[in-house]
């Protein structure tokens, strides 16, 4: 069993930055890809990055520019940089494992205007 725990999320004001840390414990034997996810209310939860663990990234339009995922393969861990933050950012930040299905239990994100 593979178990997922988000961290960094808080609250801040518009143009700031915020660190955000996912880290992946238990019956580990390999892991993939890792992403970012986010969810905000009334809306569909959303992928916000994705890197491979040969380094390869992925994100999505709306964050290209602002975010920067990057992962630790020893330590089983990503990361999420979040600067320039917009309240649309606001959402609940899940992390993804593969090829494990599992989630964590989030971390709230609030920018304000």
């Amino acid at each position: 069993q593979v178990q997922v725990v988000e961290s960094g999320g808080g609250l801040v004001q518009a143009g700031g930055s915020l660190t955000l840390s996912c880290a992946a414990s238990g019956s580990i034997v390999s892991i993939n890809t890792m992403g970012w996810y986010r969810q905000a209310p009334g809306k569909q939860r959303e992928l916000v990055a994705t890197i491979t663990r040969g380094g390869s990234t992925t994100y999505a339009d709306s964050v290209k520019g602002r975010f920067t995922i990057s992962r630790d393969n020893a330590k089983n861990t990503i990361v999420l940089k979040m600067n320039s933050l917009k309240p649309e950012d606001t959402a609940v930040y899940y992390c993804k494992v593969l090829p494990y299905n599992t989630w964590g239990q989030g971390t709230q994100v609030t920018v304000s205007s």
